[in-house]
């Protein structure tokens, strides 16, 4: 999708009521007209912020700083640890790489910086105390976050899934408040002095459907009403170049909302 693509879909999407953009992928920051993306959505009427989700690798200073300047509001940058051969075991990449991301994302102001830590039993899930302080010593948020079943071989889902159950259970008792965000999947947040942790557990959660406000657009086009399956997805850039009306594109939007259904339902009693 051009630019001005995503722009005009994103305007459909904001006269349903959609409030927030983030930008992912993949990583989003491999595009190089993002920052041109960034400027045409966060100008959209109705929409209160425009944020991103990066590895932060590629965000130098410069970048940035035009991208906060182009309307970013925040970014949230997936890093699984800052144990340095850990880093490069899991991603193939260089941690001094990922740190500078986040040091130029809380230099440019898209704060407040989250953390993104995925927890992968048996490469990471001790060190979650450590990543707790490295997000204090920034200024971030840390995002402690379950593996999903998505796009895995069941293989290595079973080997490196992960119940964050104790960690979750360590962090509430060293916590001295907790609160629950009802609007982000009734997610736990607690506070450990100056820094807080978010707790994001979707895998037989049904509260995280159950507070789900979130619908996608694909990178070919396609709006996907539920993260955890392909199932109702529903083209709208094929449309949308063939020149259809407003009114037409708006009522993919409502097939594709009307098709949602809830992947981790409530449980039978």
């Amino acid at each position: 999708m051009t630019p001005t693509e995503i722009a005009r879909i994103s305007q459909i999407a904001a006269k349903l009521g959609a409030r927030d953009i983030k930008l992912t992928g993949g990583e989003p920051l491999l595009r190089r007209d993002v920052v041109d993306i960034v400027g045409l959505v966060s100008e959209i009427d109705g929409i209160r912020e425009a944020s991103l989700v990066t590895n932060g690798t590629l965000l130098t200073d410069r970048l940035a700083k035009h991208l906060k300047e182009n309307g970013l509001a925040r970014v949230n940058v997936n890093l699984p640890s800052v144990d340095e051969a850990t880093y490069e075991e899991l991603t193939e990449g260089k941690l001094e790489e990922a740190l500078k991301g986040v040091k130029a994302a809380i230099s440019a102001g898209l704060t407040p910086v989250k953390i993104n830590m995925l927890i992968l039993k048996g490469k990471n899930e001790y060190q979650a105390n450590q990543m707790i302080r490295f997000a204090g010593s920034v200024g971030a948020v840390l995002q402690i976050i379950e593996l999903e079943p998505l796009n895995l071989k069941e293989e290595y889902y079973r080997e490196h899934h992960c119940s964050l159950g104790q960690i979750e259970d360590e962090i509430a008792k060293a916590a001295k408040k907790m609160e629950v965000r009802r609007s982000m999947h009734a997610r736990p947040v607690y506070s450990l002095g100056e820094v807080k942790v978010e707790m994001v557990h979707p895998v037989e959660n049904s509260e995280f459907c159950l507070h789900c406000s979130r619908v996608r657009l694909t990178s070919d086009g396609k709006i996907k009403p539920c993260l955890m399956t392909n199932d109702g997805l529903v083209d709208i850039l094929g449309p949308l170049r063939a020149g259809e009306s407003k009114e037409k594109l708006r009522g993919l939007f409502v097939e594709a909302i009307r098709g949602r259904r809830p992947f981790f339902g409530a449980k039978p009693r």
